[in-house]
């Protein structure tokens, strides 16, 4: 790990306050230099698109890059000030320009993000000897249902190797072993591997699909009854842009859709339709799963359907975006379990 990787770990850049502070904008590239220790040292920091923090420093007089400092072994005397100095700096531009990040993986932090949107609960670090590792659980029954935690990939992964960020997750045992088949998901690291499985979190799973996998988990928090009346019963997206799900629906009651991990047959589906609609128009029902299918575009990736089936159909304004944020839905990005006031509404 880099000295600006150690610095900027936990810490998500904020750029707006990147001019503010100094930096100057090149190319979508932001980038800050800084004389220091008297003069004699130059320091070049520079911010990607994307966030991604890297820095090196010259020696004015030469022009050279000050390799010495970063080696540990020979940072040692003048070289271990220049390393301190420069530390310092990239210090006050994480103070000054960065919010904190709860984990260290941008996918881990967009995900707690999504998850304090949807069910309210942010991550807790419970222990003192493991303060990278942080749960999710239901506050309501103190059950897990996401670990997050750093870890050697070789540990689930002969093939491959380095440190990353990965979310253990609790799923029907029936569907584990065609699960870690996918792409980045694993039998479950240092949990029950006939209940959990283990998902690196480098976006070799979108969110949408990760987000559909933490419903699942989320699912066995709440108890049979609950499981009953709302798990079972889901909010998802059609994007007339991708797909014109209205004049589908004007032809046939019976439709195939990407399948979301966690839905099952016979589960109740309100299709969201999104702009120029932007509200719930369909009640449908979730007549069969699991039916490989295999297309893949730059929008969307998909190996398996559902097929749904319209029951009803709503005005547009009965259930539009406006009035689902009064039952606690603000936002409609990937399938979600329907909030349990609005189930009442609806039933």
């Amino acid at each position: 790990m880099t000295i600006e990787e150690k610095i900027f770990e936990r810490e998500t850049i904020d750029f707006s306050k990147l001019e503010p502070y100094g930096f100057k904008k090149s190319n979508n590239t932001y980038i800050f230099e800084k004389t220091f220790m008297d003069g004699a040292f130059k320091a070049v920091i520079s911010v990607s698109p994307k966030g991604v923090i890297k820095g090196d420093v010259y020696d004015v007089d030469t022009g050279d890059a000050y390799f010495q400092m970063r080696i540990d072994e020979i940072a040692i005397g003048y070289a271990a000030l220049v390393r301190s100095a420069y530390i310092e700096i990239l210090k006050d531009i994480a103070h000054h320009c960065c919010v904190q990040s709860l984990f260290a993986s941008a996918q881990g932090n967009r995900l707690a993000s999504r998850l304090k949107e949807k069910y309210g609960d942010d991550p807790v670090f419970p222990w003192e000897k493991y303060p990278d590792c942080g749960v999710f659980k239901n506050p309501n029954t103190g059950k897990w249902y996401g670990l997050v935690m750093p870890l050697k990939l070789e540990r689930i992964d002969k093939k491959k190797s380095g440190l990353v960020e990965v979310m253990n997750l609790k799923i029907d045992d029936q569907r584990i072993p065609q699960l870690v088949k996918q792409n980045g998901i694993y039998p479950a690291y240092h949990m029950n591997k006939k209940y959990w499985i283990t998902v690196v979190l480098n976006d070799s799973l979108d969110d949408e699909t990760l987000l559909s996998l933490i419903d699942e988990s989320h699912a066995f928090t709440l108890g049979k009854h609950k499981k009953s009346s709302a798990i079972n019963q889901w909010i998802i997206p059609a994007n007339p842009k991708f797909f014109d799900i209205v004049a589908t629906f004007e032809k046939e009651d019976e439709i195939i859709w990407k399948q979301s991990s966690g839905v099952h047959k016979g589960d109740i589906a309100y299709m969201y339709v999104a702009a120029p609609y932007s509200a719930i128009l369909y009640q449908c029902l979730i007549t069969k799963t699991d039916i490989p299918y295999h297309y893949q575009d730059k929008n969307i990736k998909i190996t398996h359907v559902m097929k749904i089936k319209k029951l009803k159909q709503y005005d547009k304004n009965f259930l539009n975006f406006e009035k689902l944020k009064t039952f606690g839905v603000t936002a409609v990005r990937g399938p979600r379990s329907i909030p349990q006031k609005l189930a009442e509404f609806l039933f």
